[in-house]
């Protein structure tokens, strides 16, 4: 299972959803999806505008455990 971080580092920054969308271009449903863990699939493009917005590495935002 894929453990998605990103609630935990914008709470960290004080961030909100709708500020996050506007500053990387990056889709507002998108955003929520991955801040709720309920995204499925998430493009290269959107890890990276992330990555570069947080200051974070992809380790940081995504985490893989394993499924018991």
């Amino acid at each position: 299972m894929i453990k998605c971080h990103l609630s935990k580092l914008m709470g960290e920054k004080k961030l909100k959803i709708v500020d996050v969308a506007r500053e990387t271009g990056v889709n507002r449903g998108t955003i929520t999806r991955l801040y709720h863990e309920t995204a499925s699939r998430v493009e290269l493009e959107t890890i990276d505008a992330l990555c570069r917005y947080l200051d974070c590495d992809v380790g940081d935002l995504f985490e893989f455990k394993e499924d018991r």
